[in-house]
């Protein structure tokens, strides 16, 4: 995924028009939902990402919610929080929770713009970017331990850290 050429941050923009710039170029499927939120589906390799982006003047953050359907068996649930925890504990940035009443599986982020920072299209587009990657890398281990009884040590094991250089 490479960052779309437009640097819009010289202007006073709004984040979310900054967002909706991307999801164009991008040609992804999204809704502007109102002036402070969009919500965009993004297609991963192991499924169709949903993701929400929404800007808090109040709080001067612009959050990213991606998310993805999930609903352990309840024998499993304790396993798989085990497992979210794990797996957060191998982020740098962003983290899941597993959301049960609307049976999904989410990765949270939020980008803090205080004193009137703007942000730039190359910085959401890296939000956007290490929102599906985070949940591309940890899906299969989650669903190992969901669905297959495979313990979080031995699924995470899938999740391994990014290799570096190309092949």
């Amino acid at each position: 995924m490479a960052y779309i050429d437009t640097d819009l941050s010289t202007a006073e923009i709004h984040p979310i028009d900054i967002v909706e710039s991307l999801a164009e170029t991008r040609a992804w499927d999204f809704d502007r939902v109102g002036e402070d939120q969009i919500a965009m589906a993004v297609e991963g390799q192991w499924r169709t990402y949903s993701l929400t982006l929404a800007w808090s003047s109040a709080d001067e953050t612009l959050r990213l919610i991606c998310s993805f359907e999930m609903d352990p068996p309840p024998a499993r649930r304790a396993d798989l929080l085990d497992t979210v925890n794990r797996a957060n504990d191998m982020l740098w940035s962003g983290s899941f929770s597993l959301w049960e009443e609307q049976s999904l599986m989410v990765w949270r982020y939020g980008l803090l713009l205080t004193g009137g920072q703007m942000a730039s299209s190359a910085q959401i587009a890296r939000m956007v970017l290490d929102a599906v990657n985070a949940c591309e890398r940890f899906y299969p281990a989650f669903q190992l331990v969901a669905w297959a009884d495979h313990g979080a040590e031995t699924a995470l094991k899938i999740a391994i850290a990014e290799a570096f250089g190309r092949a």
